[in-house]
């Protein structure tokens, strides 16, 4: 049988309970230290959250993290820093972006899916709604329903209709704009910040092609270039998205992935943020070759919806990373018959989807990117500047 040492329940006590309290009196001392010194109210979520992660280990992270956050949001950048200060900052923005990509976006996502489906009751549609289109700058008088008691829950407000007369398709263009929002790139596929390759996944057809890149391998025609345009909606903007074109849609690519801001501050953070994040890639082709539409996920926007695609999920509980799954259009099958009436007209069984220029196509909730990647002939030219705000049917570009 076993034994504890001889010592007395008091001294025992005693002895257990002396460090904690000595920690405890130095902890104190030290914030009591700090709390005579003010705060600017800019700095407090900021400590907070140092304080948090103050615990063993990550101590020399949360350091890391308050000074990058000082620098980032209140902008205190003292003047003869060396050459050391350089390093350490670029180390302590590699542990804030670690640390981003660590929360749960995905779990976040989904509770806010759910939150969104909750009826709101019929008194509290006027005040919640008019806060968030205080907020966003929301222009309700372009919405098909003006009335907000109209609208059950916060999904089909995200979710509404606009008069069919506010966005008119641009007859002189051949590409318009898919979505509401704002033009964060353009122009042709050179030196892009992230991989083709990761965002499109493998094309079919094309693994036996001897180009020297998959840049190249993706155009029919040595006559012609590969163009790109990302455009950023942020949360007060329509959620819907278009067809830019007449093209005919062969391949729904789904890659699981996480669910980062697309914000394009946090975009300028994250390394190929675009090829990280969930995405729902059609890929097909147009009148002058391969054309590509992308809706590219973000927090709280993990339900990306394909109107003629009812088998895509999206932010499912659980995935393989890397992987991707892969809906072919051009194969016989009964969704091409559904196809009509949302924006899509079955060319006939197993030739692919054809959308008309403008068609709607899909939707989001809250915000998110589109990206569109098209061949097209080297003279193509864009009519866009670079954080121009944009609207769905006006043009992108001509011939």
């Amino acid at each position: 049988m076993c034994h504890r040492p001889s010592l007395s329940t008091s001294s025992a006590t005693r002895s257990w309970l002396q460090v904690p309290r000595a920690a405890l009196r130095r902890r104190l001392s030290v914030l009591s230290g700090a709390a005579s010194r003010p705060v600017p109210w800019r700095r407090r979520p900021i400590a907070f959250l140092c304080y948090v992660l103050s615990v063993g280990a990550l101590r020399p992270l949360a350091k890391r993290v308050r000074a990058v956050a000082c620098w980032l949001l209140i902008g205190q950048r003292e003047k003869g820093r060396d050459r050391n200060y350089h390093i350490s900052f670029f180390f302590s923005l590699f542990y804030l972006v670690a640390l981003y990509r660590s929360f749960p976006t995905r779990l976040l996502s989904r509770a806010w899916g759910r939150l969104n489906g909750v009826e709101l009751p019929t008194w509290l549609r006027k005040p919640v709604y008019s806060l968030y289109i205080w907020t966003f700058g929301v222009n309700m008088q372009e919405a098909a329903v003006e009335d907000l008691i109209h609208y059950r829950n916060l999904g089909e407000f995200f979710r509404r209709r606009l008069k069919p007369a506010v966005r008119p398709l641009c007859a002189n263009s051949c590409l318009i704009s898919p979505a509401d929002g704002k033009i964060l790139h353009f122009g042709q596929v050179k030196g892009v910040t992230y991989s083709l390759e990761n965002f499109l996944g493998p094309q079919k057809g094309r693994e036996n092609d001897s180009s020297s890149s998959f840049r190249d391998r993706l155009l029919s025609s040595p006559d012609n270039d590969l163009f790109h345009v990302v455009v950023y909606l942020a949360p007060g903007d329509y959620h819907c998205f278009h067809s830019p074109t007449n093209w005919k849609v062969e391949l729904r690519r789904h890659f699981p992935g996480s669910l980062l801001s697309v914000n394009p501050g946090v975009a300028r953070l994250v390394k190929e943020l675009f090829c990280l994040n969930e995405r729902v890639a059609l890929t097909g082709q147009w009148q002058h070759g391969f054309f590509s539409l992308t809706a590219v996920g973000a927090t709280n926007v993990g339900s990306i919806r394909v109107y003629f695609d009812q088998e895509l999920q999206t932010n499912v509980p659980r995935y393989s990373k890397g992987s991707f799954h892969d809906r072919s259009y051009v194969a016989a099958d009964n969704l091409l018959s559904k196809a009509a009436g949302k924006g899509g007209v079955a060319s006939g069984e197993g030739e692919g989807v054809v959308l008309q220029k403008g068609a709607a196509v899909g939707e989001f909730n809250l915000g998110s990117t589109i990206v569109l990647l098209f061949e097209a002939p080297k003279d193509f030219s864009f009519n866009l500047q670079a954080g121009q705000r944009i609207r769905v049917g006006e043009g992108l570009g001509s011939l």
